[in-house]
């Protein structure tokens, strides 16, 4: 990014930053922001970890509206559902919260303070974050103390878990964040073994994106065609904090692969994704790569629940399972000052 013109990316996908575009009362802070949700009002949705943990704005960066004091720990998760609330994750007190816009808790999942033992597969022990099935089931990702998915009813009843902890495949290594997608399947970024893997919707392994520096918060648009957006953290050990290529330090590079194809060029962006095309499963196509610098909050952009989509119980058709395996990463315009 220039030091002066504050315009990140190239060509198409271009972004320009607002600084200080949050307009905060005097003495408050976020400290630290763990997620951000847009709803289809625009209004966009700070869950941070100050002393008010959910910030309400417009999209011009004026303050609307602040809840949630005395009610989170240490925030952690956040979406917007299709019926228009927030499912909200706190891995301080090991809980999911389902909440209106104005902060009614509709539906809590997990006792406030009591963690499940350590790694013992039983939810929650610092849970991370929440996905919804095209049924509207809740996975949790879980978490700091635990290596494990859960999958629950839309009232919150504990249908199955899967994942210990380990580095094989179905294993993970602190799940820090979880989407699904339109046909049914999961994403889990992995974040400590670096890839995100991909289930469906009964936890059965099928591939993992590979090549990516501890990635943290996920973003899934709806459609056939979606883009999956990927926030990566950069280097933290003495040893190589400031090394360039990994996560948001330095020079940021765009992997390209179609029909066997692979092609490469260096970027500044914050943002990039990759875009699931229907393409033969062919394991070369699997190592499709964006690399970016985004923090740990990967805001989410509303979609509506596609009309017609398919059951989350039943497996994901033959079509969509090749989907998955061929990608065309792009860079994708996720905040600009107007549309």
């Amino acid at each position: 990014m220039s030091g002066t013109d504050g315009i990140v990316g190239s060509g198409e996908y271009t972004y320009r930053v607002v600084a200080d575009w949050a307009k905060l009362p005097a003495g408050w802070s976020f400290r630290d922001v763990a997620a951000v949700a847009v709803d289809r009002q625009d209004r966009v949705y700070v869950f941070n970890r100050g002393e008010h943990p959910m910030l309400v704005f417009d999209r011009d960066g004026n303050l609307l509206n602040s809840w949630g004091e005395g009610l989170f720990h240490r925030a952690h998760g956040l979406h917007i559902g299709p019926d228009d609330t927030l499912y909200c994750t706190d891995d301080g007190d090991h809980t999911v919260r389902k909440c209106t816009f104005d902060g009614k808790v509709l539906l809590e999942i997990g006792i406030p303070g009591r963690p499940a033992p350590f790694m013992s597969g039983e939810p929650f022990n610092r849970c991370t974050h929440t996905a919804l099935s095209p049924d509207l089931e809740i996975y949790v990702s879980d978490g700091y103390a635990n290596a494990r998915v859960h999958k629950f009813d839309p009232n919150g009843k504990l249908l199955f878990s899967w994942g210990e902890c380990g580095s094989d495949p179905g294993q993970f290594n602190i799940p820090h964040n979880i989407v699904s997608d339109p046909e049914g399947w999961v994403y889990v970024a992995d974040r400590e073994n670096h890839r995100v893997q991909i289930f469906d919707g009964y936890g059965k392994y099928e591939t993992q994106w590979n090549n990516l520096h501890r990635p943290c918060g996920l973003y899934m648009e709806g459609g056939a065609h979606g883009v999956c957006y990927i926030g990566e953290l950069g280097p933290h050990q003495p040893v190589n904090q400031k090394f360039p290529n990994l996560g948001t330090a330095g020079q940021h590079s765009l992997a390209r692969r179609q029909a066997g194809q692979s092609g490469r060029r260096e970027i500044r962006a914050p943002a990039a994704a990759i875009q699931r095309t229907a393409r033969s499963r062919r394991r070369s196509a699997r190592r499709c790569v964006c690399r970016r610098g985004v923090v740990d909050g990967v805001a989410e952009l509303h979609q509506p629940r596609r009309a017609g989509a398919a059951d989350a119980t039943e497996p994901p058709k033959a079509g969509a399972r090749a989907a998955l395996t061929g990608f065309r990463p792009l860079v994708r315009r996720a905040f600009q000052g107007a549309r």
